[in-house]
């Protein structure tokens, strides 16, 4: 789609291989965001008041000039095919891929027993899971979200919640967001951060428990379900092997420490059309600060070994900071001193022992 956009690929030969026909609403994808951007036009709704809330605290987020935004996935991938199906040098194809290799200077996709070959393959795909090196944790944020209806009046449709830690801690940092789409729908969605999945049964216990006692909804009408597991490491996903562009989680745009990916993927994307219309190559993007992935590293040690209560660690973040301050850090886009302004109203002694046990160990 940024390719499209920038009007400069008309000559060449784009082949879109996936195993699914994406038909289905299968994700929701939620980001915060400055101004409009490519997706603009398929924002199934976005809001600009906020709620955080933990046993410690409850309060109203102030995110000016950010938006929080939700994309439904079925309304993203409609609008990309209908776009995209204007370029005739642009074709799909539907079907898994086995696996992608350099050869003679060209890369290589082996779909079906099928081969082929291009000047660069773009690959989304994580083949699988990475040995970690020393010091590289893998946690997964796993989350079930149900798409409710109620009677009329039930939510404020001007104001979300992005955090809401009234729950049970015991598996891990567990938190629920609420994101009314009207005053009579919303997304509710259990998200834990954890070492293992739970039993299917739990997670709907849980949303059950939360819509009955938090929201205070004996009874609702379930429009649609959905289910996601996203990695959260610190492991250092290669960019780029030969010719071929790791895009995505498996280019290391899953943000280690929160699992936001969206506005990652999107910036990644525009480097690499920028880079490819200047030299006609993907390569040579400027990669983050390393200090980012320092501050991921940390945050993923004590998750890891549960040293302090993730409600803790969120709470004091958003009880002590602007939640504008909060996302353009979480962008990784903040300048060391306002970085070290944030990491000042961290609890000291976990987070000076883990970013000390992570240099030394």
């Amino acid at each position: 789609m940024h390719m499209m956009k920038s009007g400069k690929f008309a000559d060449k030969k784009i082949l879109i291989i996936d195993k699914d026909t994406k038909e289905k609403n299968d994700r929701t994808w939620c980001f915060w965001e400055k101004g409009e951007s490519l997706f603009q036009s398929i924002v199934a709704k976005e809001w600009k008041q906020l709620h955080f809330y933990s046993s410690s605290i409850s309060k109203e987020l102030d995110i000016q000039p950010y938006s929080y935004k939700l994309i439904r996935g079925i309304d993203f991938y409609n609008y990309s095919k209908q776009e995209l199906n204007k370029h005739p040098n642009i074709q799909w194809l539907y079907q898994s891929v086995d696996k992608v290799e350099n050869a003679n200077g060209k890369a290589v996709v082996f779909s079906n027993a099928e081969r082929f070959e291009a000047d660069f393959v773009f690959n989304s795909i994580l083949f699988k899971k990475p040995e970690l090196k020393k010091n590289e944790y893998w946690l997964l944020q796993h989350f079930k979200g149900l798409y409710i209806k109620t009677p009329a009046g039930t939510f404020n449709a001007h104001s979300a919640t992005l955090m809401d830690f009234r729950c049970s801690q015991e598996s891990g940092a567990t938190f629920f967001y609420v994101l009314p789409l009207s005053d009579s729908e919303a997304l509710v969605e259990y998200t834990l951060f954890s070492k293992e999945l739970l039993d299917h049964n739990k997670y709907d216990e849980a949303l059950r428990n939360y819509i009955l006692k938090q929201l205070q909804l004996p009874s609702y009408e379930i429009s649609e379900e959905e289910f996601g597991i996203i990695p959260m490491t610190n492991h250092s996903f290669p960019v780029s092997n030969g010719n071929i562009i790791n895009i995505g989680t498996a280019g290391g745009q899953t943000k280690g420490s929160s699992g936001y990916t969206f506005r990652f993927i999107q910036k990644h994307s525009e480097a690499i059309v920028k880079c490819l219309a200047e030299t006609g190559k993907p390569l040579g993007l400027q990669s983050p600060a390393r200090r980012f992935q320092f501050y991921d590293s940390v945050l993923l040690n004590i998750l890891n070994n549960k040293t302090l209560a993730g409600e803790k660690i969120f709470s004091e973040l958003f009880e002590r900071n602007k939640a504008s301050e909060v996302f353009k850090f979480l962008d990784n886009e903040t300048s060391l001193s306002e970085e070290l302004k944030i990491i000042s109203t961290l609890p000291t002694l976990p987070f000076g022992k883990a970013a000390l046990n992570h240099m030394i160990s």
